[in-house]
């Protein structure tokens, strides 16, 4: 069995360097949203600051580039996971 270094995975996550009455954050309600790491903030800030638009649903650049984007991470979803194809990648 592997095993995972807390410390780097919860480093990942700023919302976690947090203490809550003298604790480290613990969260554990992923039902109602789970926390992001770092990499997923830039990615969400880069996106919102520079591409903003519908995919798959314009006829102009930032819609073509946000529709690259998107199908560039379900390719990426199925490269990690070892799926047969990327349309076999649903986002719910």
């Amino acid at each position: 069995m592997r095993s995972f270094d807390i410390d780097a995975i919860r480093a990942d996550f700023p919302i976690l360097q947090q203490e809550v009455k003298g604790k480290p954050l613990v969260y554990l309600d992923n039902a109602a949203t789970t926390q992001k790491p770092q990499a997923v903030l830039d990615a969400l800030t880069r996106y919102y600051s520079t591409i903003n638009s519908n995919v798959h649903r314009g006829a102009h650049t930032l819609s073509d580039l946000a529709t690259r984007e998107f199908e560039a991470a379900r390719e990426t979803v199925q490269r990690f996971i070892n799926a047969p194809g990327s349309n076999q990648i649903i986002w719910t």
